[in-house]
Formats: C-alpha cells, structure tokens, sequence
C-alpha cells in the first residue's frame, strides 16, 4: 500500500476539483493542499455512510482492491469516480480508510 492523502469532512466552501452527484459529495484535490489534504463537503442528502461523512479518513492505494477487501468492514462497495479508478471505504477498528486502485 502506499499513502495517498488525509480526507477531512468540511462545511466549509472550498475549490472543488469535482462533484460526484451518485455520493451527493464535493472533493478538493489533495495534490493541490500543501499537507495533502483532501475536503469532503456532503449534500444533505448524500447516501455516504455517517462514519465517512462526519469523521476523517486516511487513502491509501492498492494493487488490487477487492484482493484488499476481504475479510474488511465495507463502509462504502467498490465505486468507480472516473474510469480506470476505483474505491471504497473500509472501517479499521473505529479508523476510517480509503483503498483505492488505479488502472491507467
């Protein structure tokens, strides 16, 4: 696994890089924060688990995502944002964590 960046819910506006209207949720670019940090902003109605909505999230990227989910508690099932891309959300004894794969 190699670290990616540090998810941080906001209510906050900031420069979204994207909106992903299926998870009702906007996202900065975390190559464009001097820490890495990537800001979620939640619609009201976003289907997002609570756990991923109100607490921070640490990404990391994986070979082969669904190798890297089982036996894991699935906040979030695979998902492709963008072609070649997919992730998911596991919950690790209370920590919140992003997998992500990259096939491009």
């Amino acid at each position: 696994m190699k670290y990616l960046h540090f998810g941080v819910p906001t209510t906050q506006e900031k420069n979204w890089a994207a909106y992903i209207s299926e998870l009702g949720v906007h996202v900065t670019d975390p190559a464009n924060d001097p820490y890495g940090i990537e800001w979620l902003k939640f619609d009201a109605n976003s289907p997002m688990h609570e756990l991923i909505k109100t607490k921070s999230h640490s990404a990391f990227a994986v070979d082969d995502l669904d190798a890297a989910l089982v036996g894991k508690k699935i906040l979030l099932q695979p998902f492709s944002p963008k072609p070649g891309f997919r992730i998911a959300f596991i919950d690790n004894d209370g920590a919140i964590i992003e997998l992500a794969e990259s096939k491009s």
